[in-house]
């Protein structure tokens, strides 16, 4: 993808997020980052926030890509607003394989969220590990 210091894209091999066309319609975008509608989405509206340079892991993004990507977030969070009018959002990052994360690239799941769509949502992201949802 881009590289930061001169936005060439670098060939990563095979990854869908070097390749959006791959996978979708681009929402939002920005010099270091785009936002597209998930693929198979937790709820509708469920989008993903991708920094356009290929890194497996958030911490090694730079400061200017993190900012990128959460400035997305926000812009994301608006046009979801507008299309899917949910009553709240889940936001978070699978990062490196021990804790999710399946494509190796770095990305940012905006989840809309719906009264209903779980019986008891109290707990929300603390339910990634079983039985430590409840406190």
């Amino acid at each position: 993808m881009e590289n930061e210091s001169n936005g060439v894209m670098a060939d990563s091999g095979f990854c869908p997020f070097c390749k959006p066309e791959w996978i979708g319609t681009i929402i939002a975008e920005s010099d270091r980052a785009f936002a597209i509608f998930d693929r198979y989405p937790v709820n509708p509206g469920h989008v993903l926030i991708i920094p356009k340079r290929h890194c497996d892991d958030y911490f090694n993004l730079s400061t200017m890509e993190q900012t990128s990507c959460w400035e997305l977030v926000n812009l994301a969070k608006h046009v979801v607003d507008e299309k899917f009018r949910p009553d709240g959002f889940n936001i978070g990052i699978n990062n490196l394989q021990a804790a999710g994360q399946t494509i190796s690239h770095v990305h940012i799941h905006l989840i809309p969220r719906y009264h209903g769509d779980v019986e008891r949502p109290h707990g929300g992201i603390r339910g990634v590990i079983p039985g430590k949802k409840e406190y």
